[in-house]
């Protein structure tokens, strides 16, 4: 956790993503890498210089067999408030329009209600729990599928909802989040969703797992590549301070 919380501050410090005594919110799935980024801030709000709060926000879709009460009673213990945004997405996306290629529907929906939601408590700003492998996973997705070099900015100001989305896991490894999450005994859901590893971006995750046998540094070259180009969003004042993420 000493060195997820140091490559964590590493990240919110390169991109300015906190203010003192700021108050955040944490849009929190009930997976792995969400839990983990809320538990990171809650420990690093505790001595980071100036202070913030955080505040966690699950959007309930009202996936059949999802139960969230662990992630509520788990952010009771540990002292964290815990808003939960009740929806019928499920229903909508799955039972009434049956779609096909749900995800982007579901993500915009999801976005929509977390905004929402985080308006209606007064925050501005919010952590969402993107990590390392998303960024270069997405850089080839948008290669792969939208024929350009793109990814998610590290910060993103939505001036129509007046927030602040931020990434501070970016410099963190899927595989850190996974052990991380596994030592902390965090209470992570299972996502019983219908399209859950059937997606654009899994096909991308194992193509990337299977080139890495012969280019072992292929994530770690890619991310550099995106900071030293750099894309938009991602340059930062000292491009030799490089994520370490193993």
């Amino acid at each position: 956790m000493q060195k997820i919380l140091s490559l964590l501050r590493r990240c919110v410090e390169d991109y300015q993503m906190i203010a003192p005594g700021e108050r955040v919110g944490v849009g929190v799935s009930g997976g792995k890498d969400s839990l983990l980024l809320l538990a990171a801030l809650a420990r690093l709000a505790r001595f980071y210089p100036g202070g913030f709060s955080v505040e966690a926000f699950t959007v309930d879709m009202g996936i059949p067999g999802m139960n969230l009460s662990p992630v509520a009673d788990w952010c009771r213990r540990e002292g964290i408030p815990f808003h939960r945004i009740p929806t019928q997405m499920y229903h909508v996306i799955f039972e009434t329009r049956q779609e096909k290629n749900p995800c982007a529907l579901c993500a915009k929906m999801r976005r929509g209600s977390l905004h929402t939601a985080l308006r209606e408590a007064g925050i501005h700003k919010v952590a969402l729990g993107h990590h390392y492998d998303d960024a270069v996973e997405t850089f080839f997705l948008s290669l792969f599928y939208e024929g350009r070099l793109s990814c998610f900015h590290p910060v993103t100001y939505l001036d129509r909802m007046d927030i602040t989305q931020i990434r501070p896991l970016l410099y963190v490894s899927e595989a850190m989040v996974r052990e991380a999450a596994q030592r902390l005994q965090l209470p992570v859901v299972h996502n019983p969703c219908p399209a859950d590893g059937a997606t654009k971006r899994q096909e991308v995750k194992d193509l990337i797992a299977g080139l890495e046998g012969q280019y072992p540094k292929l994530k770690e070259y890619t991310f550099a590549a995106m900071q030293r180009l750099p894309l938009p969003g991602w340059a930062v004042e000292d491009l030799r301070r490089r994520p370490r993420t193993e």
